[in-house]
């Protein structure tokens, strides 16, 4: 099912929606925890290329998670990607039935200095050429406080119109922490006239060095109050593992209030957090 499709239905409830990764390990501990997600009736399942930009689209998992009659959404990156790489990315994931793409500029691999800016600079470039080519979904990422090379948001708003232009279908956010700037951010797409679905990006707190490592790539403020528990249960894997669960709901239920279209989970790959914290909202709501 295509994403057009996924976010036109009239829901009570927001679409729910998570994100993995190949994993270096034996698919079979990820494809547990995804049987594990299965029971809330994802939209689709996110596969990313690998952490840091690094990895490849893995066909093998795209077909594993399909086998357990999910909707899979590959990324796909500008990061030193070639047209005939991108293509032939393509038809592989056509050949299985996807619908749906991801298209992103991606995380400058370590070691690189610079990018391979030959045939895709910007996530645009990548959006009209998959366009061109197919009939398929494009998610593009947003960024309720704006991209981290970016001088401000406004500028950032700017390019994004640009990858509507050029064919977007959907928009996922960068994950935050604070709910308002999320709002905020969803107003202002509307003074700018873009109307196409805007899905939350949320990631459950589970350590300290999780957050700092997010906060050091990209721009995402920590509310005082949050920054005050992270600190407080740094050494306590635990209680900081329940304080994400519960502000993670917290989140939620705000975005729900709000009427957020869609809820797009960050798994990390483990179910646990993002189960609890579905399993508080459907109690709610």
């Amino acid at each position: 099912m295509k994403l057009k499709e996924i976010y036109a239905k009239n829901n009570n409830f927001p679409v729910i929606s998570f994100e993995v990764f190949p994993p270096t390990y034996e698919y079979t501990q990820l494809l547990d925890e995804i049987e594990i997600l299965k029971k809330y009736n994802p939209g689709f399942i996110s596969l990313t290329c690998g952490a840091g930009g690094k990895g490849s689209k893995s066909i093998e998992l795209l077909q594993l998670i399909q086998n357990k009659k999910l909707n899979v959404m590959p990324h796909f990156t500008c990061i030193n990607s070639s047209k005939e790489s991108i293509e032939n990315g393509i038809r592989e994931i056509e050949k299985l039935g996807v619908e749906n793409i991801l298209a992103l500029r991606g995380d400058i691999p370590e070691g690189y200095s610079e990018l391979n800016k030959k045939d895709f600079e910007f996530a645009c470039d990548l959006v009209k050429f998959i366009k061109e080519k197919t009939s398929l979904c494009v998610g593009v990422a947003g960024y309720p406080e704006g991209h981290i090379e970016s001088p401000d948001l406004k500028n950032d708003i700017k390019y994004l119109k640009h990858k509507i232009e050029m064919g977007a279908d959907a928009i996922f956010t960068q994950l935050f922490f604070d709910t308002d700037k999320f709002l905020a951010y969803k107003e202002m797409l509307e003074k700018n006239k873009i109307y196409i679905p805007l899905i939350a990006g949320i990631m459950p707190i589970i350590s300290k060095k999780q957050v700092e490592k997010m906060t050091s790539m990209a721009r995402i403020t920590i509310p005082e109050k949050i920054k005050n528990k992270i600190d407080k249960y740094a050494t306590d894997n635990k209680s900081m593992l329940e304080f994400g669960i519960t502000y993670a709901t917290e989140q939620c239920e705000k975005l729900i209030s709000n009427d957020t279209i869609g809820l797009h989970f960050f798994t990390l790959n483990k179910a646990y957090s993002t189960s609890k914290i579905l399993d508080n909202i459907k109690k709610g709501g």
